[in-house]
């Protein structure tokens, strides 16, 4: 029976053919222990009209190796197409998106010489939930949605990593100075998970001090945490701070399945020219090697990578005249590398993997909480409105309610205008109308909001949206 790990691989278009090649030619003469299966997906996928950029037999082999090596895709121009990034993440429930930004002063230029951050960024949630609205003529709506489950999975995956990786400290990004509930859960639990973890220092930053501060004192990071949105943008500004997007590698990280890919596109202008650098490619297989237990591999094949950078051979895209030796294509690239298997870099510091089983079962625990008393306290109800002013609003409003609710507020793009609004504050056609229990404290049903819903239909109000308002064992649960 062969002991070779199965894994899925994906050529995909553009320059992804030639680096994907060059990729494998390196990791098998290393002796990496694979039985290699081949999907199509990208462009051509597309264009034969689905729309996810993948065949759903596809989703057949990587149920089978749970392993994917993932070469750059072409996603065609024109509305309609999805993520296929995206698609794979939520599908095989990868909420761990990993980059390792480091420099390699002084073989590629790079402002930050002693640069190596790893950037940890959530996956799943977030805005990247897609969950959009055009809710009136003026006002579109994307929803933010961050749980507890999804929170701790990917900042207890932070500090395993680095714990697994023996990493000193660990930062967490958040804005939850405005957005409190969100946000402000993210950062307590970063606070309370930091706290099963003395031996690793922690802080946490609002996110754009926090990235000022990285893209100008990165040496002072190590492992960056954060949720989806500002990790996508804020893993890109690292690695091109490192010298160049090109030499960043990605794993992507579920309980059951990986993804890993450079981080680059796919580059079409430079495809079928020997041109292409293949490392980005290169070091997240690298990445796979480490996670499917094959370290000693990942090692080799890693610490021949820096020889071979060291010893000046560059492909076009980070050649430099006074630093280089020699210029070099994507497979004269990987030809080098392969001559340096089993050697090591003597200024670029040496890598040497570890194995560990244990991070994978800490990864996948979540707490367990109790169910909190939710309570009904009242409803937000958005209009589609442009007949007046907020106060003409207020004015009507106050007549429009029940025995159980009346109006408390109203609010345009999260600014109150109603009651002692300013006559400067712009207003758009979109009113969230806040109604509150009429006695203090009571609580109520459904059957109270329909009620209320009822009384605005009757009054002529394009309602839009409704939005419950509740509070969990006494605390609200709303802004």
């Amino acid at each position: 029976m062969s002991k070779n790990t199965p894994i899925t691989v994906a050529y995909g278009d553009g320059i992804g053919p030639e680096i994907m090649e060059a990729t494998l030619n390196i990791i098998t003469s290393a002796g990496a222990e694979l039985d290699i299966e081949t999907i199509e997906i990208g462009e051509q996928v597309y264009l034969r009209g689905n729309l996810a950029g993948i065949e759903p037999s596809a989703w057949d082999s990587l149920r089978r190796t749970k392993v994917f090596l993932k070469a750059p895709i072409t996603t065609p121009q024109g509305g309609g197409y999805k993520s296929l990034n995206v698609t794979t993440r939520k599908t095989l429930g990868l909420y761990a998106n990993v980059r390792p930004c480091i420099s390699y002063h002084p073989y590629v230029s790079t402002k930050h010489p002693v640069m190596d951050v790893v950037i940890v960024r959530e996956n799943e949630e977030d805005l990247y939930a897609g969950i959009e609205y055009r809710q009136t003529q003026d006002v579109y709506q994307c929803l933010k949605l961050i749980s507890r489950p999804g929170s701790e999975k990917i900042i207890r995956y932070a500090f395993e990593y680095a714990v697994y990786n023996n990493r000193k400290k660990v930062t967490c990004f958040v804005k939850d100075n405005i957005m409190k509930l969100t946000d402000g859960l993210f950062h307590k639990i970063f606070r309370d998970i930091a706290a099963e973890y003395p031996d690793i220092e922690n802080e946490v930053w609002i996110v754009d001090i926090g990235a000022a501060k990285m893209a100008n004192t990165p040496e002072n990071f190590d492992v960056i945490v954060m949720e989806n949105l500002y990790g996508d943008i804020l893993s890109d500004v690292a690695a091109q701070i490192t010298g160049s997007v090109g030499l960043a590698g990605s794993a992507n990280i579920g309980e059951n399945f990986a993804m890993f890919e450079a981080i680059h596109g796919s580059a079409p202008r430079r495809a079928g020219q020997n041109l292409a650098n293949p490392s980005g490619l290169l070091l997240g297989g690298v990445m796979m090697l480490n996670h499917i237990g094959q370290s000693e591999i990942a090692t080799k094949v890693h610490n021949a990578w820096l020889k071979t950078l060291e010893d000046g051979i560059h492909t076009y895209d980070i050649f430099k005249d006074n630093i280089s030796k020699e210029k070099v294509g994507t497979k004269e690239f990987a030809k080098a590398v392969i001559e340096r298997l089993g050697q090591v870099p003597g200024k670029l510091k040496p890598v040497k993997y570890k194995k560990s089983d244990e991070v994978k079962r800490k990864q996948a625990e979540v707490s367990k909480l109790k169910i909190q008393q939710k309570d009904l306290v009242g409803v937000d109800i958005y209009l589609d409105w442009r007949n007046g002013s907020a106060e003409d609003l207020g004015e009507i409003l106050k007549k429009v309610g029940t025995d159980n609710l009346k109006l408390g507020f109203i609010s345009n793009r999260g600014v109150k205008v109603w009651p002692d609004g300013e006559p400067e504050t712009f207003c758009t056609d979109h009113w969230r109308c806040r109604y509150v229990t009429v006695n203090s404290g009571e609580t109520i049903n459904n059957s109270d909001v329909i009620k209320l819903l009822e009384k605005f239909y009757d009054t002529g109000f394009d309602f839009i949206k409704t939005e419950h308002i509740y509070n969990f064992d006494g605390a609200a649960g709303y802004s």
